[in-house]
């Protein structure tokens, strides 16, 4: 199978290497030839290390390189069964891609973006036959990260999709199908994790250093928040705060942080830019956490209960399905298990008491309960099970 890829960023040489390595001819296209040069050289060293670590072969590396051309050209797109989009977040720019893919590629190719946060529907509208258009969202690194997102377009045709998931699959992905709504499931299910965190830091319960222990040491989190956030990088992170925030309507459970607002605007990134909420540059002294039991305990529990309800209000909006929901949290972002799993084992009367209890002492609706939750707690349901609720 013929795959195209546009755009040689991280993600697009990524997303080649995957393909590449799943013994499909793979067309890496970007209009920078200094991009693409670098994406070659990245390429090959990253192959040299997994040869080295014994994770690959000498020859599965030399397949993986020849099954690879790299180009600026569009042309070299015919024959593609599947393109990928990889390129900056800009929907006109995107317009303008999807566009000059369409006028090569056959009739039947699947053009597809690897968007983050913008609508499927929006970027598949400039198509002539938009019902060709599919997200297909991997997450950084694509070689080594397991789950990828699938979102259908209200446009997009059930062959489609389903072809769609049947190659992701096949590259020994964790496929998951999810609504073109803000964020996806990922993006949209995690923003407690470092939301609450902000606020608890914010109204002076703990400092960074104790919160982040708080999550690893009582959730098995394998990063606390502000370690995550410095790795990732607070000018990506806030961005898609705001930007989520933005997509739906200002919903409060959303809202960005000060805190986060300052250290992007002070340029303090993270690990990248050697300061974040850490100092990582050469000899510097890391905070230590006060491990303080009760505290601990209540930092993980607040933080839990309010991602455990975005998970519910993904499923009660049709977002995913159950089991969709806990992969993505799981093979995503490496969350020790899946939220709705999560709820089950501690109970969903004492997730929504401790939602209660915080609503009230609040009053700010970030907090409110959802509604599918109090109706299995009301009907005394032992498990999660998609339940219409008729109470009018």
């Amino acid at each position: 199978m013929k795959i195209g890829v546009i755009g040689a960023g991280t993600m697009g040489i990524g997303i080649a290497q995957v393909a590449a390595q799943n013994h499909n001819q793979v067309v890496l296209i970007d209009t920078n030839q200094e991009v693409l040069n670098k994406a070659q050289k990245g390429l090959e060293n990253t192959l040299n290390k997994l040869l080295e670590k014994q994770k690959i072969s000498e020859d599965q590396k030399s397949k993986t390189l020849n099954n690879i051309s790299f180009t600026s050209e569009y042309s070299e797109l015919n024959g593609s069964s599947l393109v990928i989009e990889a390129i900056i977040e800009n929907l006109t720019v995107k317009h303008a891609v999807f566009s000059q893919i369409e006028s090569v590629v056959s009739n039947d190719c699947i053009i597809a973006s690897n968007t983050s946060s913008l609508s499927i529907a929006s970027i598949g509208s400039v198509l002539k036959n938009a019902s060709r258009v599919v997200g297909i969202h991997f997450f950084n690194p694509a070689p080594l990260m397991a789950l990828v997102e699938i979102i259908p377009a209200v446009q997009t045709s059930d062959e489609v999709l389903q072809k769609s998931k049947k190659i992701i699959d096949l590259w020994g992905k964790k496929a998951v199908i999810v609504k073109d709504t803000p964020g996806f499931i990922v993006n949209r299910v995690a923003r407690p994790f470092y939301g609450e965190a902000l606020r608890i830091y914010e109204e002076g319960i703990a400092d960074f250093a104790t919160i982040d222990w708080a999550m690893t040491e009582f959730g098995g989190f394998r990063m606390g928040p502000f370690t995550l956030m410095d790795y990732i990088g607070n000018d990506i992170n806030y961005t898609v705060t705001e930007t989520v925030f933005e997509a739906f309507y200002f919903d409060s459970r959303f809202k960005p942080s000060f805190t986060q607002k300052r250290h992007k605007e002070a340029g303090y990134f993270g690990r990248k830019s050697g300061k974040g909420y850490y100092d990582y540059s050469e000899g510097a002294n890391q905070p230590l956490p006060i491990k303080d039991e009760k505290i601990g305990k209540y930092i993980f529990e607040r933080i839990l209960v309010m991602l455990i309800n975005e998970a519910f209000d993904a499923l009660y909006m049709n977002v995913a399905s159950k089991e969709d929901i806990d992969i993505a949290m799981q093979f995503g972002v490496n969350y020790p298990k899946g939220l709705l799993f999560w709820a089950e084992e501690i109970g969903l009367n004492v997730v929504l008491n401790k939602l209660n209890s915080l609503f009230e002492l609040f009053g700010e609706d970030r907090y409110r309960p959802n509604p599918l939750l109090k109706h299995l707690v009301s009907t005394n349901s032992n498990s999660i099970n998609k339940l219409k609720i008729l109470s009018f």
